[in-house]
């Protein structure tokens, strides 16, 4: 049975900045229209997830997704666990079905397209973390449109 068409929250989880975006999974289940859509920038945990809360109750996700950082040879460290515990923390706050996404390199890329589009560091600083957020929801997109057409 197809997955239900509806939106889809992405999660770049860092120590000090959350970048979110965010993408319609249509009926045929293919990705539509992918943004990003927001950095939060707030250290203390309630704050972060007021701010995340919010964005929930605006935009209605019927998933979530997190990257989940790995060593090139695709091992744990530090951050994997880390990023583990806020998907956790936002399945039991939302009650939403929330998987884990592989984000190896997506800061790099992410890095690499605001370069590309001239923006100085200031405005690339403050975009990087939704960039790399979207990049994650393409990625998870890419990974589910393959498996189901294969």
């Amino acid at each position: 049975m197809p997955e239900r068409s509806g939106t889809v929250l992405a999660f770049d989880f860092g120590l000090k900045r959350i970048g979110v975006a965010i993408g319609t999974r249509l009926a045929s289940g293919q990705l539509g229209a992918a943004r990003p859509l927001a950095t939060i920038s707030k250290e203390a945990n309630d704050a972060r997830f007021a701010a995340i809360g919010a964005l929930v109750a605006e935009w209605q996700p019927r998933r979530l997704l997190v990257g989940r950082p790995l060593n090139d040879d695709g091992t744990a460290h530090a951050m994997t666990a880390r990023c583990e515990r806020f998907a956790d923390q936002l399945r039991g706050r939302f009650h939403l079905v929330v998987d884990l996404v592989d984000e190896r390199y997506s800061s790099v890329e992410a890095d690499a397209v605001l370069r590309d589009r001239g923006l100085d560091w200031r405005s690339h600083k403050a975009q990087i973390d939704a960039e790399a957020a979207m990049i994650i929801l393409q990625d998870w997109n890419d990974t589910h449109a393959r498996s189901a057409t294969a």
